[in-house]
């Protein structure tokens, strides 16, 4: 083939990219894509393209695959690591084997580290390697986290990531890497980097890959390593079992303002979508606020039950199968409805509502907290800010002063979600900070703090 037509589909919640991969003959593959097929069907279809291949580099962690329901509904051939043992049809692959692709030729290079059974896929028009997924092997810039298994195979598991990633440095410089992971992704991956890169570019510019020997690659890797959500540690078996096919486009019910409160009485969790100021103006006591936006998944899956019911309510102008979409790709199929009406309806109902302060950077008095990731906290916070990352808050609430205190992160939305849950822990006289430190910085002249 004279030109190879690979099309990068960029989850920017979730940091990941899917490869749509055109065949040239009527037919596709594609590479690590989620259960969340809207885009990739939209593509293939605009193409007139069938889905003939579903390759997945590994068992992934952050999303559900979606290899399976292309496999059900279009007759895709899953390719996988026969070392995955997964429980549906696939064909399973081991280091070294082929696959023909009709005029294309997919070779499967074992490289754990990121899981045990992780294969990149290399991509070849005759002899000639063009390009290889990566999956959660070798980043642009970087390597994918190792302790996603258990903590006591992360040491482990980091070496086999050293092997893997001079393995693939092996390959011809003019190889393209296309990885899954990427920035923004929590399995790791630097900020503001470019999503594809080369063999070569890498062996020029990735740290981790001009690491002295195995020893400070891996105290470099294992230094790196931040926290990520709960649902990474159950999406990993379910992909392996393969998750649920579904039969129909998953959909928000109609709950009325009575609905609601009964499911609210018996354990539900109220999950309020809509922005911030609207949250701070009004909203249902109790409610958790996961504000919409291209990150909701990765916060519904770190700080909502998986194991109760949950309700959302939405703004008028916030599209619900957004909202359920991103909750199934990451498993939350226990979304049960939402609130017909919204909060105008339950208001009109006569239901109790409450607020929540916000404040200016200019505004900031007495105690704060600082919920962002740790990497952000250290990089410059306000003097004396206490630090609890948003994901411990449930566990740690305890730890909060009752005393007023404003809530902060980079923009508002994650505090937001914060003073929602300390809200829950019973905590009272909160405000939320609208913006982050350096909206703070300016705003008085003052300099931020760094380190921990």
């Amino acid at each position: 083939m004279s030109t190879i037509d690979v099309v990068p589909f960029v989850d920017e919640g979730l940091g990941n990219s899917a490869y749509l991969v055109d065949l040239g003959d009527g037919r596709a593959m594609v590479v690590d894509v989620s259960l969340d097929l809207r885009a990739t069907l939209h593509a293939a279809q605009r193409r007139g393209l069938t889905m003939a291949f579903a390759a997945d580099t590994h068992l992934h962690a952050d999303f559900l695959s979606g290899a399976r329901q292309l496999s059900s509904a279009e007759g895709t051939r899953v390719l996988a690591s026969a070392t995955g043992h997964r429980e549906f049809t696939h064909s399973g692959l081991r280091d070294g084997d082929e696959v023909d692709l009709g005029g294309l030729r997919l070779r499967a290079l074992g490289t754990p580290g990121h899981t045990h059974e992780h294969l990149s896929f290399l991509l070849l028009d005759s002899d000639r390697p063009i390009g290889v997924f990566t999956g959660g092997s070798l980043l642009v810039g970087s390597a994918a986290r190792t302790d996603l298994v258990s903590p006591e195979q992360t040491e482990a598991l980091a070496r086999a990531q050293y092997a893997s990633l001079q393995r693939l440095a092996a390959l011809p410089d003019e190889v393209a890497v296309w990885p899954t992971h990427g920035a923004g992704s929590f399995c790791s991956a630097p900020p503001g980097t470019d999503r594809v890169s080369t063999i070569g570019e890498e062996k020029a510019t990735n740290p981790l890959l001009n690491a002295e020997d195995e020893d400070s690659f891996v105290a470099a890797l294992l230094g790196s390593l931040g926290s990520f959500p709960p649902y990474f540690l159950r999406l990993g078996e379910i992909n392996r079992r393969g998750p649920a096919i579904l039969d129909r486009t998953p959909e928000l019910a109609a709950l009325d303002v009575v609905s609601v409160r009964a499911m609210l009485a018996e354990g539900a969790q109220l999950v309020d979508v809509r922005p911030v100021p609207e949250f701070a103006a009004a909203h249902v006591p109790g409610a958790l606020s996961i504000p919409l936006r291209p990150v909701f998944a990765s916060w519904l899956g770190w700080l909502a039950p998986h194991d109760r019911s949950l309700i959302i309510l939405r703004g008028p102008d916030q599209d619900p199968a957004e909202i359920v979409w991103q909750a199934t790709k990451i498993g939350y199929t226990n979304l049960v409805g939402e609130l017909t009406g919204g909060i105008d309806a339950w208001t009109v109902a006569g239901d109790a509502t409450t607020t929540t302060r916000l404040v200016g950077p200019d505004e900031v008095a007495g105690p704060v907290l600082d919920i962002r990731q740790t990497p952000e906290f250290a990089a410059g916070h306000l003097p004396d800010a206490l630090h609890l990352e948003l994901g411990d808050l449930l566990r740690r609430a305890d730890e909060v002063p009752s005393e007023p205190l404003v809530v902060m992160c980079g923009h508002g939305e994650r505090a937001m979600g914060a003073a929602s849950l300390l809200e829950q822990a019973g905590h009272r006289d909160l405000a939320v900070l609208t913006g982050g430190p350096e909206d703070w910085a300016a705003a008085t002249g003052r300099h931020l703090e760094t380190g921990l």
